[in-house]
C-alpha cells in the first residue's frame, strides 16, 4: 500500500488496480503507523473501486474498519452512473447526535447529579432489546416513517422550536413505508423512544473552555454551562431496513455486483428500482431516528424537570445525522453535480450561506456535533465553505474505535472502569457492565486530537469543549 504525504495531516493513496479514484485521508502520521489503520485503508481503497465514485473516496481521522465502506468513511458517487451501499451507510441508520443546553451552571448542579442522573435513567428505556412506552400500530409507525421528528412534537413529545433546530427539520423525503418489510415494522412498533445499547448514551455536561467567544454567545453558552448529549439512531428497525436490502440486492443484483473486491460493499445503482427502494426505505428509518431522538429529548426535559422544576430551560441547539446517504450538489472538476453523498461515521458539514443550513443557523454555518464516550470530552463546531469545497460538506463523527468490543473485554475490567471514571467525579449508570467495559474511554482515539485535526485542516471550526458530569449508558 503506498501512501503519500500532501500535507501535515492530509495524505493519499494513488489510485491502483481497479481503483477508479484515489483514497484521500485526512489523519496525523500516528495514525498512518499504527498497523490497524491498513485495515480501514485497504476497505477504503475497494470503496474507490466502485460504480460512479467521482473525486475521490475520503477518510475522516476517526476511521476504523467497519461492515464493506470503513467507518469515517465518506464517498460520492454521480446520481446517474453511480450506485447506493447499505455498507456505505450502515446498519444504525441515521444514528446520529443531539445537543442540548439548560439554563443551568456546575453550581446548580454538583450536588444533584446523582439525582438527575437516576431520574434521566428512571424516564429513557435503555438497554439492549429495550422498549419504550409508545406502542404503535402499522398505521401509526408509517406515519412516523414519513413525518419523523414532526409526528413526535404533534404527539407531545418535544417542541415546535425543536424541529428548526434538527438536520433537514428532522424529516428526509422520499420516505415511502411501502418499501419496508413487515420484519421492520414488527421491530419498530415498541422502540421509539429507546436508546439501545452499545456506544449510545444520554451525557450531561459542563462546557470546560471556549474557542471562539462569539460564535459561543451566538448559540448560549459559556464556560460552566450545562449541556445534554444524546447519542442513538434507528434502533432495530434501520438494522432489519439495512438487513433486508443487502438480501435483496445480493439477489436480485448478482451479476451488477459479481465483481466486487468485497461482497460486504453490495449496492445497487441509485437509478435502479431497488436502488431508489432502498434509498426510499432508508430515508423511513432516517425519519425513525430523528423521531427517536425527539422523544428522548423530551424525556430528558422531563429528568431535569424532576429534579430542578419545570421552569428549567433544556433549549436543542442541533440534531444531526452520522450514517445516512443524501442527494447533494457540489463541484466536480468545475461543475455543479448530483451526487449521492454516503456518510458511514461522518457528520454533515456545511458553511455558512448554505441553504441546507436552517434559518437560525446560516449565517455562522451548520452546528456540527463530535462526541466522546463516558470519561472524554465532546465537541460543538460549526461547519465551513471548505468543507464544501474539499470534503462534500463533511467532517469527523466521533473519536473512532482502537479496541474491538471483544478485546476490550478481554482487557478491561468492569471495575477499573468504574473507578476510573468515579476519579473524575463522572456519576455513571448502565444497564449491562458488559457495555461499560466494551465502551470504555480506553477502546477509542484521542477525541481531543481528532478535533484538532478537522479544525486544523478548516473543515469544521471548534466553538466549545464540554466534559461530561453524569452518563447513562445501555
Amino acid at each position: 500500500m503506498k501512501i503519500e504525504r500532501l500535507d501535515k495531516y492530509i495524505w493519499k493513496i494513488p489510485k491502483e488496480g481497479d481503483m477508479k479514484v484515489d483514497a484521500i485521508i485526512f489523519t496525523d502520521a500516528e495514525s498512518v503507523n499504527d498497523p490497524q489503520f491498513r485495515e480501514a485503508m485497504k476497505q477504503l481503497m475497494n470503496v474507490a473501486t466502485l460504480p460512479g465514485i467521482v473525486k475521490y473516496a475520503l477518510a475522516m481521522p476517526d476511521i476504523h474498519w467497519g461492515y464493506g465502506f470503513p467507518i469515517g468513511g465518506v464517498a460520492a458517487f454521480d446520481v446517474k452512473e453511480g450506485i447506493i451501499s447499505p455498507g456505505g451507510v450502515g446498519f444504525d441508520i441515521n444514528c446520529g447526535v443531539r445537543l442540548m443546553k439548560t439554563d443551568l451552571t456546575y453550581e446548580d448542579v454538583k450536588d444533584r447529579m446523582r439525582s438527575l442522573v437516576e431520574a434521566i435513567y428512571e424516564f429513557v428505556p435503555a438497554g439492549v432489546g429495550s422498549t419504550g412506552d409508545i406502542v404503535l400500530g402499522k398505521k401509526g409507525l408509517r406515519k412516523v416513517l414519513v413525518e419523523g421528528a414532526e409526528w413526535a412534537v404533534k404527539s407531545g413529545y418535544g417542541l415546535e422550536e425543536d424541529l428548526e433546530r434538527i438536520e433537514d427539520g428532522g424529516k428526509i423525503h422520499p420516505a415511502d413505508p411501502s418499501y419496508v418489510s413487515e420484519e421492520a415494522f414488527e421491530r419498530g412498533s415498541d422502540e421509539l423512544g429507546t436508546l439501545g445499547a452499545g456506544n449510545h448514551f444520554v451525557e450531561v455536561q459542563m462546557v470546560q473552555e471556549i474557542y471562539d467567544e462569539e460564535l459561543a454567545e451566538f448559540f448560549g453558552l459559556e464556560i460552566g454551562t450545562i449541556t445534554v448529549m444524546i447519542h442513538s439512531g434507528s434502533r432495530g428497525f434501520g438494522h432489519q431496513v439495512a438487513t433486508d436490502y443487502i438480501r435483496l440486492m445480493r439477489d436480485n443484483l448478482k451479476e451488477h455486483n459479481k465483481n466486487l473486491p468485497d461482497k460486504q460493499l453490495i449496492n445497487a445503482p441509485f437509478e435502479h428500482p431497488l436502488g431508489q427502494a432502498y434509498y426510499s426505505a432508508m430515508n423511513c428509518a432516517a425519519n425513525y431516528a430523528f423521531a427517536n431522538r425527539e422523544i428522548l429529548g423530551h424525556l430528558v426535559r422531563k429528568a431535569f424537570w424532576k429534579v430542578f422544576g419545570r421552569d428549567t430551560r433544556v433549549d436543542l441547539i442541533y440534531d444531526v445525522a452520522h450514517n445516512i446517504a443524501k442527494v447533494e450538489e457540489y463541484e466536480v472538476d468545475g461543475k455543479r453535480r448530483k451526487l449521492v453523498v454516503h456518510r458511514k461515521g461522518a457528520t454533515r458539514s456545511l458553511g455558512p450561506g448554505s441553504e441546507k443550513v436552517p434559518s437560525i443557523y446560516r449565517e455562522v454555518g451548520q452546528p456540527v456535533i463530535i462526541p466522546g464516550d463516558m470519561g472524554t470530552a465532546s465537541y460543538l463546531l460549526v461547519g465551513t465553505k471548505k468543507a464544501e469545497e474539499k470534503t462534500f460538506g463533511s467532517t469527523a463523527h466521533g473519536a473512532g474505535r482502537v479496541l474491538g468490543r471483544s478485546a476490550a473485554l478481554k482487557k478491561l475490567d468492569y471495575r477499573e472502569v468504574l473507578d476510573e471514571l468515579a476519579e473524575k467525579n463522572i456519576v455513571v449508570m448502565s444497564k449491562s457492565k458488559k457495555t461499560l467495559v466494551e465502551e470504555a474511554p480506553e477502546v477509542y482515539k484521542d477525541v481531543d486530537r481528532v478535533v484538532q485535526i478537522v479544525h486544523e485542516i478548516g473543515i469544521s471550526r471548534k466553538v466549545a469543549r464540554m466534559i461530561p458530569l453524569g452518563v447513562v449508558k445501555g
